[in-house]
């Protein structure tokens, strides 16, 4: 059998040909898109329940029996709510609720920005209100009121921000909206301050939200976290102090390691509420405790410690219950009265499919293919390749076979 060089260098490359198939794809399929990591299985109608909710591991430690009718510990970072009791009840927030006015109002002016109150600005404060002490005629950085917001939990303050801002029923909406947008959808906002009125409630779930949003502005978080400032009063100013004693240790409450704040409140209606934020090494918790049965006006304090306490030595050790993260929301549906097929036009009905390829690709003609496997003519390509190396592998052994024994 006589073989030329070309016919064996025709046989020696189709032969690499056929063995180098398989290691393509191998190749290909080694830089695909990994596989996600798997995530904790979290089912959020367990927060909707009454009682303690938590999923232990082992190991994990129990968590304290505080009194407060409700209260969240969550994870800062992630969102992911370790336990809680009672997340969803509807109860007064007092002065927690200013985490969502300042929430709403903060990006709305420069903190170096100055105003001179009106004296309208002062109206219809509620009787018996905490106050920084803010006068009609003077002249007030933004950040001077924040202050007085954050640390004497003025409600005068807070009266003149939302004039700044539109005025108390367009900051009660604006409140209100911007709670739905954060997921919060247990607050109802009537009155922006946190000052008892019909019908004005929110959740230990929404406040924590409220509290672990604010953590994400540094502005929000420098207010909270101050212990001590000076208010202005015309020609001289006075010392104000943060009425959180987690944050100052005062009145015989032990400050707390790493607190960050973040809010504290007071009503008849409401009873003691705190939102409180604090930092471990890298990790950040947020508590929120609505209203102690036990103790005395300071027992919310000692019951958020406790919450705080549980939730450092629990981390890692506790399957989450919940997510203070909104829930994704779904796929919007045409307005009444529009047109379904306007809503999902594409080219050939006027839509432009390289603005919206998603909508290009549900309304174009052909399926893609299903599970990486080409089809038609890219298919049959492969085929070809693949018989046309198999016979010239087997010309390439018959050679070798036979062609060695001479002529």
């Amino acid at each position: 059998m006589i073989v030329t060089p070309a016919v064996r260098h025709t046989a020696a490359g189709a032969a690499a040909l056929l063995l180098a198939l398989p290691v393509t794809a191998a190749s290909a399929a080694s830089v695909a898109e990994p596989t996600p990591p798997a995530r904790h299985a979290v089912d959020p109608a367990r927060l909707d329940r009454s009682g303690t909710q938590v999923q232990p591991l082992r190991g994990a430690p129990e968590p304290p029996a505080v009194s407060a009718l409700s209260w969240v510990v969550a994870d800062a970072s992630t969102g992911e709510v370790l336990a809680a009791r009672n997340a969803h009840e509807p109860l007064p927030p007092a002065s927690t609720l200013k985490t969502l006015f300042a929430l709403t109002a903060l990006p709305g002016h420069d903190p170096e920005e100055q105003h001179t109150v009106l004296d309208e600005e002062l109206y219809n404060i509620g009787d018996g209100s905490s106050l920084v002490g803010v006068k009609e005629g003077y002249t007030y950085k933004v950040s001077d009121l924040w202050n007085g917001v954050f640390l004497s939990s003025g409600n005068d303050a807070v009266h003149v921000l939302a004039a700044m801002n539109g005025g108390w029923d367009a900051m009660s909406a604006k409140m209100q909206r911007k709670a739905r947008e954060l997921g919060a959808r247990d607050t109802q906002v009537v009155s922006p301050d946190g000052y008892d009125a019909p019908g004005q409630v929110s959740s230990a779930y929404d406040l924590a939200v409220f509290g672990r949003a604010g953590l994400q502005d540094p502005r929000f978080v420098r207010y909270c976290s101050t212990p001590y400032a000076d208010f202005p009063a015309g020609s001289w100013s006075y010392g104000i102090v943060n009425t959180n004693r987690l944050l100052t240790g005062a009145d015989g409450v032990a400050p707390y390691p790493g607190l960050i704040g973040v809010k504290n409140g007071y009503t008849s209606g409401a009873g003691n509420t705190l939102v409180a934020a604090a930092r471990h090494g890298n990790r950040t918790l947020v508590v929120s405790v609505m209203n102690p049965q036990g103790g005395d006006g300071f027992a919310v304090y000692e019951e958020t410690r406790e919450l705080l306490d549980w939730g450092f030595g629990a981390w890692g050790r506790v399957t989450p219950v919940g997510s203070l993260k909104p829930a994704e929301e779904p796929h919007k549906q045409p307005e009444e009265g529009q047109d379904r097929t306007q809503a999902q036009a594409g080219p050939e009905d006027g839509g432009d499919s390289r603005r919206n390829p998603r909508a290009a690709a549900a309304t174009g003609p052909r399926e893609a293919p299903r599970d990486g496997v080409p089809s038609g003519s890219t298919a049959r390509l492969p085929l070809a390749l693949i018989g046309a190396a198999f016979g010239a592998a087997l010309s390439l052994w018959l050679w070798r076979r036979f062609g060695t024994r001479g002529n």
